[in-house]
């Protein structure tokens, strides 16, 4: 069914490396440093779009399909996903499942193709990315059945519409709970602090950078975007379920949504710059915590 509009997907494609930006300048703020430009991203892109792609002669088809397919099922799940007072661009019941599975086929095809290099050292990183996901998945699917069992809605769209200041005042344990565990799957999924350090190259803590070390070009420009989309998609849920306000006009909404996604990318530069990584057995004990807040919102 198609619910109605590509407003929420066109301002994701365009603003969605904008939101990485926005962390990289405020720890560098915290930090005392200048930073990057805003627009840095951007430019980064551009820059890899005119550049040639290498391949290993170990790689097979499957390592240059893995760009395509991770950039392709994330734009395919943005379509889900509505934003500010417009609705997404499609719909259907049961479209949350649709959504979480297309996440996860652009994961398993980012690690088949670091496994597909043959380097022992991306297998490390596949291997630790798919243990820490095995993790994560539970507490994204438990809390979006909380959302489905509150609202009495199948489809992500109604979801994030019914919930509203009425809802916050009659179950805001419930909510919190939700936003608390979906906020701790955001950082594991999108290789943040303190799951991950997306500017580290150490052997002993890469888990996602180590899995894209041998793609190049076009290809790495795809998974960067890739990775902003992604952010930019947990970002979307979260802002969606934390501020509900409905003015009436949706553009008014929009922007009060923009600035609600401003706020969780500072809120996320802050964590990473107030906190260090967790020790590798540390992980999946944080990532436990998202299962019990989000089972515990599930059953209240």
């Amino acid at each position: 069914m198609i619910a109605g509009s590509t407003i929420p997907l066109i301002i994701a494609l365009t603003l969605a490396p904008l939101m990485q930006s926005v962390i990289s300048r405020t720890k560098a703020i915290v930090a005392g440093r200048a930073g990057q430009q805003i627009a840095q991203p951007y430019r980064d892109l551009w820059k890899l779009l005119q550049k040639g792609a290498v391949y290993s002669d170990t790689s097979t088809w499957i390592f240059r399909m893995g760009p395509v397919v991770t950039l392709a099922s994330l734009l395919l799940a943005l379509a889900f996903v509505p934003f500010g007072g417009f609705h997404s661009l499609a719909a259907f019941s049961g479209d949350f499942i649709f959504v979480a599975y297309l996440m996860a086929l652009g994961r398993f095809f980012t690690v088949a193709a670091a496994l597909d290099t043959g380097s022992s050292f991306e297998g490390m990183g596949a291997s630790r990315e798919v243990t820490f996901s095995s993790f994560a998945e539970p507490a994204l699917f438990l809390s979006f059945a909380a959302l489905v069992r509150y609202t009495g809605r199948l489809s992500l769209d109604p979801v994030l519409a019914a919930i509203g200041p009425r809802a916050w005042a009659s179950a805001a344990p419930v909510l919190s709970a939700t936003i608390a565990a979906l906020i701790i799957v955001y950082l594991s999924e999108n290789a943040r602090i303190p799951f991950d350090d997306p500017t580290t190259h150490l052997e002993l803590t890469m888990i996602h950078e180590v899995m894209v070390l041998d793609h190049s070009g076009p290809d790495l420009a795809m998974i960067e975007y890739g990775a902003a989309l992604r952010m930019w998609l947990f970002a979307a849920i979260i802002v969606g379920i934390a501020a509900p306000w409905r003015s009436g006009n949706r553009w008014v909404d929009t922007l009060i949504g923009l600035a609600a996604m401003l706020t969780l990318a500072v809120a996320t530069g802050l964590i990473e710059s107030s906190m260090a990584r967790l020790r590798l057995l540390r992980i999946p004990q944080l990532l436990l915590v998202a299962i019990v807040l989000s089972a515990l919102a599930l059953a209240f």
